[in-house]
């Protein structure tokens, strides 16, 4: 299970390096159990155009993470 949730703001990497703005929309199981890496369905902020990826290319975008350390409990 990731630390995400569902709605989070995420950057997500490009296989050039540069990492676009994003949204996650939850986890691609099924990978695992063909052998292959984790995965997560994102969708893009300035297309919204949605796409599966490896969850290792997902981070959390640094205002949502100030964001959770403000909310209350």
């Amino acid at each position: 299970m990731t630390a995400f949730r569902r709605g989070r703001r995420t950057w997500i990497e490009q296989p050039d390096g540069y990492q676009r703005p994003g949204t996650f929309v939850g986890e691609a199981g099924n990978a695992s159990w063909f052998g292959g890496q984790p995965g997560a369905y994102v969708v893009y902020a300035e297309t919204r155009s949605g796409e599966e990826v490896a969850l290792i290319r997902i981070t959390p975008r640094d205002d949502e993470v100030e964001a959770d350390a403000t909310r209350p409990g």
